[in-house]
């Protein structure tokens, strides 16, 4: 078994299907983790029926007063959030950008993989009131449909 197997294998987040052999496209190693990353980012808490305590608080924030207390209190949840979620991880910091541009606040989130001592980081654009259009305008590169 190979040392880096505890990073696990799973089906990719979103669900794609590889249109050459019709399976699911899967992600591993480091790929799996900042996947689950944002998958907990992108999940409301108790939006699952049976994890009722799986996700974030972060959609609570969206219409919030952009003040250094709010912004602390934002960073913290989602620490505490992603360190009880994803035990991948540890040293999860969080960071975002002094400037909200557009409504939009850039939350970086930088974390290191247990047992490869890999550092490793996800850029997340948070809306504070952004439209549907704008949200699908700055999706990750790997949401493009495979050829």
């Amino acid at each position: 078994m190979p040392k880096d197997s505890f990073l696990g294998t799973g089906m990719k987040f979103p669900p794609q299907v590889n249109k050459a052999t019709g399976r699911f496209v899967v992600s591993s190693e480091e790929e799996s983790v900042k996947e689950s990353i944002y998958l907990i980012l992108m999940t409301q808490r108790s939006e699952r029926f049976i994890r009722p305590d799986f996700g974030s608080s972060l959609m609570s924030y969206t219409f919030m007063d952009i003040n250094v207390t709010n912004v602390n209190l934002m960073i913290r949840s989602l620490r505490e959030q992603i360190s009880l979620q994803e035990p991948r991880v540890r040293n999860v910091k969080i960071t975002t950008d002094s400037q909200v541009r557009d409504g939009c606040l850039m939350v970086d989130i930088d974390y290191e993989i247990i047992d490869k001592n890999t550092r490793d980081n996800l850029v997340f654009p948070f809306y504070l009131e952004a439209t549907a259009e704008e949200e699908e305008a700055y999706e990750p590169e790997q949401y493009e449909e495979l050829e």
